[in-house]
C-alpha cells in the first residue's frame, strides 16, 4: 500500500490517478499509524510553505515523517518541505535535506514561477546511478511549476538550471525528492514512479 501525505496542498489528485493508471493501491492520509505501516510514502503538494507546514506541525506530522524508514518520495513543495528552511513565510521545515530553498530572483527575460518543461538536468548527472533514475536520460524534459528552489547541496541527485542552479532531485537514505512533478511528466514522469515503486 502507498500511503500519500493529505495535508494543507494541493495536487493530491493528480498523484492519486497516476498511481491509479499504474494499478497501485494507495491511500490519501494524515493519519501517523497508516503512514508508519505503508509500504511507501509519497509526499506531494502545490501550495505555500508555512501554511503547509502549520498543517503538518498541528497533526504532529512533522515529526512522523521525519522518523519514517520506509522509501519516502516528495514532490515539488513536498520536497521543499524536507529542506532544512524556506524563504516563503520565513518558514522553518522539516530539515532531511541539509539545504534552503530560496525564491528565484527577477529576471528581465525569464518568468518566475518556472513553468513547463525543462530537463531533469543541465548537465550529465551524478545521480544517473540512482535506482530512481533507471532507464531515463538525466537530460529528459520533465514539468517544473515552481516560483522557489532548493539550493543544490551534497544530496542533489540531479541540478537543472533556470535563472540559476537548482536541485531538481535529492537524495538522502530513504528520502527521495523531485522538484518537478513526475505525475504530470507524460512516460518520464510515469517511468520515476515505477521506479520509485520497485526501491
Amino acid at each position: 500500500m502507498i500511503a500519500i501525505v493529505k495535508y494543507n496542498a494541493g495536487n493530491i489528485g493528480s498523484v492519486t490517478n497516476a498511481l491509479n493508471r499504474l494499478g497501485v493501491d494507495n491511500i490519501v492520509t494524515d493519519d501517523p499509524k497508516e503512514l508508519q505501516a505503508a509500504d511507501k510514502v509519497i509526499f506531494p503538494g502545490v501550495g505555500e510553505a508555512s501554511t503547509a507546514m502549520k498543517y503538518l506541525k498541528e497533526r504532529g506530522l512533522d515529526k512522523v515523517i521525519k522518523e519514517l524508514t520506509q522509501p519516502v518520495l516528495g514532490i515539488c513543495l513536498g520536497m521543499q518541505l524536507m529542506c532544512t528552511y524556506s524563504e516563503e513565510g520565513s518558514t522553518d521545515c522539516l530539515g532531511i535535506f541539509d539545504t534552503i530553498v530560496k525564491k528565484f530572483p527577477d529576471n528581465p527575460t525569464l518568468k518566475v514561477p518556472h513553468m513547463g518543461w525543462n530537463n531533469i538536468a543541465s548537465e550529465p548527472s551524478n545521480g544517473s546511478s540512482s535506482p530512481l533514475l533507471k532507464n531515463i536520460d538525466s537530460q529528459d524534459d520533465v514539468y517544473y511549476v515552481h516560483s522557489y528552489y532548493a539550493v543544490p547541496n551534497e544530496d542533489s541527485l540531479a541540478v537543472c538550471n533556470y535563472i540559476n542552479p537548482f536541485a531538481s532531485m535529492m537524495n538522502k537514505g530513504n528520502f527521495y525528492a523531485t522538484q518537478f512533478h513526475p505525475e504530470k511528466s507524460a512516460q518520464v514522469g510515469e517511468q520515476l514512479l515505477t521506479n520509485f515503486l520497485n526501491l
